[in-house]
C-alpha cells in the first residue's frame, strides 16, 4: 500500500478538518451504515464520528466546477436537478490531475483506472472530499472493476469517511457516462445524494473531466428500474430531464489537503 499526501498549490498551507465525535444526521448514518453492511466480513465497523468542524484559512481559494465547455448535451450548472436542495462538497485543485498522472501507466495501454472518494462532513453543510483509495481493480478499454473492496470500506470506516463518490478515466474515449458508469454510480446515490462521478478523458478534446451525478428523480428512477447488464440504452425520463447531468454543488479548494492511498502497489 502507498500513501501519498497531497495539496491544491505547492507551499499552501494545509486544511484537513478536524473530526468532532458528534454524531451526523440519522439518514447520513443510515447511509454510511448501508456502506459497510456490504462487506459483512469487514471487522471494522463504522464509525458514528463523521462531522467535523474547522475554519478555513483567510487566503483560501474556492471556485464552482462548470467542466471545460458549455457543450449542450448536459445540463449546466445552473439548471441542475437538485440545485439549492444539496449539500456541497469541496475537492483540491489538484484532485483530477493527481489522479490522472497515477493513471498514466494504464492510460498508455488503454485502460481504465479507478478510485473512491472519501469525505468528511462539516457541521451538517459541506463535504470536504479529504481521501482518494485507489483499489485493486481489474481494467480494460471500456471498464474498471475494483477488487476487494473490503480493503476500501476499512479505510473508510478507520478514518470516519463517508463514500461520496468515485473516479476513473475514459483512456480513449471521450467524457460521458456509459451505462456501466451509471449503473456503478447508482448506489453511491442512494446512499448519499450528493454522491458524484469524475470522468477524467485525456484525449477528449472538447472536454477533459466532467463531474457528473444521476439526474433526481429522473435519472435515479430509470436507474432503479432497470434489470440489464452490460453495456446497453435507457429510456429517457419521463419528466423530460437527462438521466444524468452535471452537478452544480461541487467546488474546487485550494487549501484542501487529500491522501491517496494506492492499495495497488
Amino acid at each position: 500500500m502507498e500513501l501519498i499526501t497531497t495539496h491544491a498549490e505547492q507551499n499552501a498551507p494545509y486544511f484537513l478538518p478536524h473530526l468532532l465525535c458528534t454524531a451526523s444526521s440519522s439518514s447520513q448514518l443510515q447511509g454510511h451504515e448501508q456502506w459497510f453492511a456490504r462487506n459483512e466480513n469487514s471487522k471494522n465497523s463504522p464509525s458514528l464520528a463523521i462531522s467535523c468542524t474547522t475554519k478555513l484559512p483567510q487566503d483560501v481559494q474556492i471556485s464552482p466546477i462548470t467542466g471545460d465547455d458549455e457543450r449542450g448535451d448536459f445540463n449546466s450548472n445552473n439548471d441542475s436537478s437538485a440545485s439549492g436542495l444539496l449539500k456541497t462538497l469541496h475537492i483540491s485543485t489538484r484532485l483530477m490531475d493527481d489522479f490522472l498522472a497515477l493513471s498514466k501507466s494504464n492510460t498508455e495501454k488503454d485502460l481504465e483506472t479507478c478510485g473512491i472518494l472519501g469525505a468528511h462532513l462539516q457541521e451538517e453543510e459541506t463535504f470536504y472530499v479529504t481521501t482518494l483509495v485507489i483499489p485493486k481493480q481489474e481494467s480494460t478499454s471500456n471498464s474498471c472493476q475494483a477488487i476487494n473492496e473490503e480493503e476500501v470500506y476499512a479505510i473508510h470506516s478507520e478514518r470516519s469517511l463517508c463514500p461520496v463518490g468515485w473516479i476513473h478515466t475514459h483512456p480513449s474515449q471521450s467524457c460521458f457516462m456509459s451505462s456501466i458508469d451509471l449503473h456503478t454510480h447508482y448506489p453511491y446515490q442512494v446512499m448519499v445524494p450528493e454522491a458524484f462521478a469524475i470522468v477524467v478523458a485525456p484525449t477528449d478534446a472538447s472536454r477533459s473531466f466532467g463531474i457528473f451525478r444521476l439526474s433526481d428523480p429522473g435519472g435515479m428512477k430509470i436507474l432503479r428500474e432497470c434489470q440489464e447488464d452490460g453495456f446497453h440504452t435507457h429510456k429517457d425520463p419521463e419528466d423530460g430531464s437527462p438521466i444524468y447531468e452535471l452537478c452544480s454543488n461541487v467546488y474546487q479548494n485550494s487549501n484542501l489537503r487529500f491522501e491517496i492511498i494506492d492499495l495497488r502497489s
